[in-house]
């Protein structure tokens, strides 16, 4: 057996026999294909990042863990219908690793990622503009990649300002929408909000899980000057804890 993973011949030989074993003696296992446990995948991957923003080090390199085990299940399936195996996957890597830093492994300057990827996209079939960009991504973060790839051929605002006025439209067309058409015009309002948190440099999908961590955090505080629930409380009640709790945690957030 040749190691091309990087991992220790053991543990490595350990794995794929972990891998082997399962989908040979595991019910369930046996059952599962691409398209079933690909959520899994992708909820490993979230649960890997929730471990890294809580610093949380023992429970990363158990999520980590977990997100290998996918990698893992992925390439035995793939070997089963010969389509490739973890080696495959490993040596693929490296070889894209390599190619994409030429300036560590070619004697390049700096590297060129732009016209690197260019010229990976141009060898695969259909090579538009924004073939590539995952449909499987948070809506959130595939709006801004598809948004920074038509970027690269210009079709761009030349500055903020013409984002923002893209809002303003978009809430306006929102705000008069028939019933029938608001879910079209509500996607663009978000379009245009992801454009412009684009063209400032900031990152949607973070600015929001951000956001999300904050308004938790101020509503449980609302909660606990309730005495732990706020049913039966006037909006104007709920109000005031909000802005007092938005007071004291402003120095915190």
């Amino acid at each position: 057996m040749t190691d091309t993973s990087g991992l220790p011949t053991e543990r490595y030989a350990r794995l794929k026999a972990l891998m082997d074993r399962l989908r040979t003696d595991c019910p369930w296992d046996r059952e599962q294909t691409f398209a079933t446990i690909a959520p899994y995948t992708i909820e490993e991957a979230y649960e890997v990042k929730d471990a890294i923003d809580r610093r949380d080090m023992a429970e990363l390199k158990d999520e980590l863990g977990d997100l290998l085990f996918q990698v893992l299940f992925h390439a035995r399936l793939a070997s089963e219908i010969d389509a490739f195996d973890l080696d495959d996957v490993a040596d693929a890597l490296v070889d894209k690793m390599v190619r994409r830093h030429p300036h560590v492994f070619g004697g390049a300057d700096k590297p060129d990622w732009d016209g690197i990827k260019a010229v990976e996209r141009a060898g695969k079939p259909q090579n538009r503009t924004l073939d590539g960009v995952a449909f499987a991504l948070p809506a959130l973060m595939r709006a801004q990649k598809l948004q920074k790839r038509a970027a690269k051929v210009g079709f761009d605002w030349p500055d903020t300002d013409g984002a923002f006025e893209k809002i303003v439209e978009e809430a306006a067309e929102l705000q008069d929408a028939a019933p029938s058409a608001q879910h079209e015009e509500a996607g663009d309002l978000l379009f245009a909000v992801v454009n412009l948190v684009r063209k400032m440099g900031l990152d949607a999908e973070s600015a929001l899980r951000d956001a999300n961590a904050k308004f938790t955090r101020r509503f449980e505080g609302v909660e606990d000057r309730a005495g732990g629930s706020l049913a039966g409380l006037s909006l104007d009640v709920m109000e005031a804890h909000w802005q007092a709790v938005k007071a004291v945690k402003a120095g915190e957030d």
